[in-house]
């Protein structure tokens, strides 16, 4: 072998060692990739972090707004009739789903009979609690939110008697409809104590009417993190993950068909 042939076979052999470190290098990181995403969506599976986050803005009667670009975010609600629990309220409720809607629950092994059980126990335990501590649970009206409620009321029956006149053919000045507002406050000005108590009264049992939708809610989210626990389904799906992902790494790379083995150049002569 003259000197041009050991150069010429240098050269194939280190355009093939550079081929295969390659390859290597880019089988190792698609590897790596892999286990990462994979990583990443079992931890998703197992993470109900933005569920809880997102039962507390709606415990708390927030809604989401949305500003010119699309963006979005929780706000709270502008009227406080949206507003269903007190602080106290919220933090019972939340405290007490967070200890089912976590990654425990989702890797345990129930059969329908401890499901059902569970839940029928939860649901009983909660409406008692609720029930014993209503008055701390429930958020009630200020005194400001009476009072306007009161104003309101005033306004829609000096709007009543003024459309009245009208549709008897009188046109009201604004003398008249001064002296109407007038005599409706003369009216209820010995009672106004009386009609904030009932406007209180009233406002408080129009939030408690939502109480059973509230606690449905409450029972539907953790009956589903038991339904996910079913038969040990969430720790099945998760071994399913884990073994296709290892299976997937520990493939064979394959080599390029392009690439030259040295041994050929000595068949070519």
């Amino acid at each position: 072998m003259n000197q041009e042939e050991y150069d010429k076979l240098s050269q194939v052999v280190r355009e093939s060692e550079l081929r295969s470190t390659e390859e290597r290098t880019k089988g190792i990181q698609q590897e790596v990739m892999m286990g990462q995403n994979e990583r990443g969506m079992i931890a998703e599976q197992l993470d109900l972090g933005e569920e809880l986050d997102r039962i507390d803005y709606l415990l708390r009667g927030y809604v989401i707004d949305r500003d010119d670009k699309g963006n979005t975010q929780w706000v709270a609600p502008d009227n406080n009739d949206m507003v269903i629990l007190s602080d106290f309220g919220v933090h019972l409720i939340r405290n007490t789903i967070a200890w089912y809607l976590n990654k425990n629950t989702l890797l345990s092994n129930y059969d329908e009979d401890t499901i059902n059980h569970k839940m029928e126990d939860f649901a009983s335990d909660l409406n008692d609690t609720i029930f014993m501590e209503y008055e701390k649970v429930f958020k009630y009206p200020t005194f400001d939110d009476c009072k306007k409620s009161l104003i309101d009321r005033i306004q829609k029956k000096k709007d009543l008697r003024i459309f009245a006149l009208e549709l008897l053919g009188r046109k009201v000045s604004d003398i008249e409809k001064k002296e109407i507002e007038d005599k409706l406050l003369k009216e209820i000005e010995p009672m106004i104590e009386k009609e904030l108590q009932k406007i209180k009264e009233q406002i408080i049992k129009n939030k408690l009417k939502r109480f059973l939708i509230t606690i449905r809610e409450i029972q539907d989210a953790v009956h589903s993190t038991y339904l996910r626990a079913w038969k040990g389904q969430e720790r099945l799906t998760l071994r399913q993950h884990i073994h296709i992902s290892e299976t997937k790494g520990g493939y064979n790379l394959p080599t390029s068909s392009t690439s030259l083995n040295p041994l050929d150049w000595f068949k070519k002569r």
